[in-house]
């Protein structure tokens, strides 16, 4: 007879979401989540293996989820990068710490005169020049985050402002199992689509199923699954295989699975802190809410057609002419960064976090817009409360005038 920690109870689905949202646990930052992962380890093996093909790594220090995607996407990667040259600092610290003894400390003046010398174009680093001193401080706030480097003294925000700050480091032990194993090389891998590729072969050869695992990786990762047409096995799998799914989802996480005709989904039936949702805190996300009350009305009154994909299909101009027409609706209880901004940067700023979300795409060679079926799934509106006091306001703006 199976044993309580090899069930997938209530806090094996606990672990799960933190695995899911967490590049790994730190056991000295999360002791308690992580000691919940340690006893359900084996039903969390076991679930994340046969669904997705996702590894768990279970250390002494931390816990970790190896997350490979189905497909990469424009919000994979460290949210607090701005740059490739980021990326490519980041790479060179990396680099450093291997160099360096665990516990050793050193100094950041050290690392930065380290990093000039290994950058790929040299003598390109000049650290008197602000844009890369501030590339440094993102990078080494983010690794301090990750957990791979720590600060002993000083504040590295202010290298910011003068080269000349110090600041003193130390390489903890986790820093050494940042990096991921891999099967082969990496220079063996030409494109990222070969790696995936393999990723999911290899699991394959082991007795999963690409396909399946492929689908979970996506609905555990990406807002939402797109049907590509009739001929889209992928979405076929969802479709014939929906209950198993639905009940499945339902067992191993708090999570719920959506599926329409070209949209799949999971959504999140009650807001935790720890889950990355829609909307997030910045002030553009509500105004994607109104903008998605807005298309829900123009597609129903314009009886505008639907793509094959479930999509709309908008000029940049006429894309701009809804942004401005949401601003006219709704414009006034917004933030005043975007009361006060230009239409061409309000439609900007609203797109970006559209395609952020893959509730919108572009195309690059004609620059259509397409508005996704996600979008119209959500909607906001205020208060009635706040439209009365709205409009109360607005009369007496009129007589003023």
């Amino acid at each position: 007879m199976a044993s309580a920690k090899d069930q997938f109870d209530e806090a094996a689905k606990e672990a799960a979401e933190h695995l899911l949202e967490s590049f790994w646990i730190l056991r000295e930052k999360d002791p308690e989540v992580y000691q919940i992962i340690r006893e359900r380890e084996h039903a969390l093996r076991a679930y994340f293996l046969e669904k997705a093909g996702f590894r768990l790594v279970i250390h002494r220090l931390f816990a970790r989820l190896e997350k490979v995607p189905a497909a990469l996407e424009n919000w994979m990667g460290m949210q607090a990068f701005q740059s490739p040259m980021d990326y490519v600092i980041f790479c060179l610290v990396l680099a450093y710490l291997e160099s360096r003894n665990v516990d050793e400390q050193f100094l950041l003046s050290d690392l930065c005169e380290e990093l000039a010398g290994s950058y790929p174009e040299e003598g390109l680093l000049d650290w008197t020049i602000y844009m890369y001193r501030k590339s440094l401080v993102r990078v080494l706030q983010q690794a301090a985050s990750l957990g791979i480097i720590q600060a002993v003294d000083g504040d590295i925000a202010n290298f910011s402002h003068q080269e000349d700050q110090e600041v003193l480091y130390e390489v903890p032990l986790v820093s050494r199992y940042f990096l991921r194993s891999y099967r082969q090389e990496v220079g063996a891998y030409e494109t990222s689509r070969d790696f995936i590729s393999s990723e999911l072969e290899i699991d394959d050869e082991e007795g999963g199923a690409v396909r399946r695992k492929r689908v979970y990786r996506q609905l555990f990762l990406s807002p939402a699954i797109y049907s590509t047409g009739s001929e889209d096995l992928d979405f076929r799998y969802l479709r014939n295989f929906r209950n198993r799914i639905v009940e499945d989802i339902e067992q191993h996480t708090e999570m719920q699975f959506e599926l329409y005709q070209n949209t799949a989904m999971l959504v999140a039936p009650e807001r935790k802190a720890r889950w990355t949702l829609f909307p997030d805190s910045r002030a553009i996300a509500d105004i994607a809410l109104h903008f998605a009350s807005l298309v829900r009305k123009l597609k129903e009154e314009q009886d505008i057609p639907v793509q094959y994909d479930g999509s709309l299909r908008l000029t940049q101009a006429d894309y701009r002419s809804w942004v401005d027409l949401c601003y006219r609706q709704y414009g006034h209880g917004w933030s005043k960064q975007y009361r006060e901004a230009r239409l061409v940067d309000l439609a900007s700023d609203l797109l970006e976090l559209l395609m952020e979300w893959q509730m919108a795409a572009v195309d690059d060679d004609t620059g259509v817009v397409a508005l996704k079926p996600l979008l119209v799934r959500l909607a906001g509106k205020y208060p009635k409360e706040f439209v009365k006091e709205a409009a109360k306001e607005g009369a007496q703006d009129g007589k003023e005038q």
